[in-house]
């Protein structure tokens, strides 16, 4: 995989543009991530861009300059885990923990596990046997390593890459419990291909508040859901001289015409110190959509669960809301018929906008109904893994595009609010269904698989931060 700098382009947003032929004739040398085990990638980009070559080594490097920082002061999703040292503060009551670091190579004493924090005899051994050939083939002065632990302090995961270079020659092993008992383990390996991840630079203002900048160096779908990630991990309400002194580095495979593009990694910086200030990482994830997580392995997935429309304002949420009136009997001869309030359950979430305001998908999916379906008026219906629905409906029309069977990805335009069916204004309702059953996705007592780490998600969680992520410092 080999990570450059995007430039703008406004002329060469045509897709379908191979990305090869650019890189030879520039001369640059591309690395593409090849896992033995699964989730290896092998694609083409769809983007014509200029690209410059900005170093030797790949992935994304950011010196750190304590004093310097300008990271947001009230964001409780700020990357917090580049801790000084080894032993974490944090309560073993937590469902989910995150270590980082680069352990230097002339203080390991044997048994870097016990090092970390997992002390197991039994991983211990296994480790040993696996890391052999590992332990002789270090470069540099230490070993950048990512260990994660469940609930009660359990190990889930541990990443460790072979030296803080990103080359031809880096090598990553992932340890994970199997569930069947004992551990498993997952090599990766940096190999010259023609790449489909690359790096790109945009400035945090125009990700913020420019979408038109974006949309001429991103492909049109990922731009919405940029736009949500960065508002969750930045404040918006930060000084602007903090914004403009900050930018967005990000990891995109372009896709190409068989295959969504997707956003790997997203890292909010500052310019000057190149310090993280916060981000945000992709995992797909078997049997539910993927998700993003940020660097301390917490979810962002729930706002995006719970926002269809970039404009909008909650009129309406799950409750009773009047259905009419009628009259009931006189109790007694001579008396007049009494009027009632009739009430009826409302299931869902209504979002006042003006009609003709863009509807995306808020994930990925399959279109299993669109037309008109009696007082939702318009509808679409998305089908999502993990036997999950999405409904959206009132909708004025559809994106002319779509039939039932289309596969459509977040962020992608596939309607527009509308006042059809029974509606009293133009608004959209949105419903999230699993089997068939209404979920109210604002209920904080709903924890969803969608918008929490799994077990079997963490060992690619820990390999992600190491292959994309910024290397930590030496410890």
């Amino acid at each position: 995989m080999n990570l450059f700098l995007l430039s703008p382009l406004h002329a060469l947003k045509a897709y379908g543009i191979s990305l090869g032929m650019l890189l030879i004739m520039g001369g640059c040398l591309s690395l593409l991530i090849s896992p033995s085990a699964a989730n290896a990638q092998t694609t083409t980009n769809r983007s014509k861009v200029i690209v410059k070559n900005n170093s030797k080594q790949t992935g994304i490097k950011a010196t750190r300059r304590p004093n310097q920082s300008l990271a947001p002061k009230n964001s409780s999703l700020v990357d917090t885990s580049k801790e000084s040292g080894l032993a974490s503060d944090l309560s073993s009551s937590l469902d989910f923990r995150v270590q980082r670091g680069c352990i230097k190579t002339d203080s390991l004493d044997g048994n870097l596990p016990a090092r970390l924090g997992i002390n197991d005899p039994v991983f211990f051994e296994f480790f040993q046997n696996q890391t052999r050939s590992f332990f002789s083939e270090l470069r540099g002065n230490c070993i950048p390593y990512v260990v994660a632990f469940g609930k009660r302090n359990r190990f889930d995961s541990l990443s460790i890459m072979n030296g803080p270079i990103r080359d031809a020659s880096t090598q990553i092993l992932t340890f994970t419990p199997s569930a069947f008992g004992g551990f498993l383990t997952q090599e990766d390996r940096l190999q010259s291909q023609s790449p489909n991840l690359l790096e790109v630079e945009l400035s945090l203002s125009d990700v913020l508040y420019d979408a038109k900048k974006v949309g001429d160096i991103l492909p049109v779908e990922l731009v919405w859901e940029l736009n949500s990630i960065v508002k969750q991990l930045y404040p918006e309400d930060s000084p602007t001289t903090a914004i403009n002194a900050n930018q967005v580095r990000l990891i995109v495979d372009f896709g190409d015409r068989d295959r969504w593009a997707q956003i790997w990694a997203v890292e909010i910086m500052n310019t000057l110190s190149q310090e993280v200030l916060a981000s945000a990482f992709w995992v797909d994830r078997n049997g539910i959509p993927g998700g993003f997580f940020t660097a301390s392995g917490e979810s962002i997935e729930r706002s995006f669960w719970t926002n269809p429309l970039s404009y909008r304002r909650i009129s309406r949420g799950v409750g009773s809301v009047r259905a009419g009136r009628a009259k009931a009997p006189a109790k007694q001869a001579g008396q007049a018929p009494v009027t009632v309030q009739r009430w009826r359950t409302h299931m869902g979430i209504d979002y006042a906008a003006p009609t003709g305001t863009p509807v995306f998908s808020v994930a990925n999916g399959k279109i299993a109904y669109i037309g008109y379906n009696g007082a939702f008026g318009n509808l679409i219906i998305v089908e999502h893994p993990g036997n999950y629905r999405t409904y959206y409906a009132h909708l004025s029309n559809y994106n002319v595009e779509l039939s039932v069977g289309n596969e459509v990805r977040r962020g992608l335009e596939i309607g527009y609010v509308g006042s059809t069916g029974r509606s009293s204004g133009p608004h959209l309702h949105y419903e999230l269904r699993r089997d068939g059953i209404y979920i109210d996705p604002y209920s904080q007592s709903i924890q969803l698989d969608l918008w929490s780490m799994r077990d079997s998600d963490s060992g690619q969680f820990t390999r992600q931060l190491l292959l994309l992520g910024s290397l930590p410092n030496n410890e």
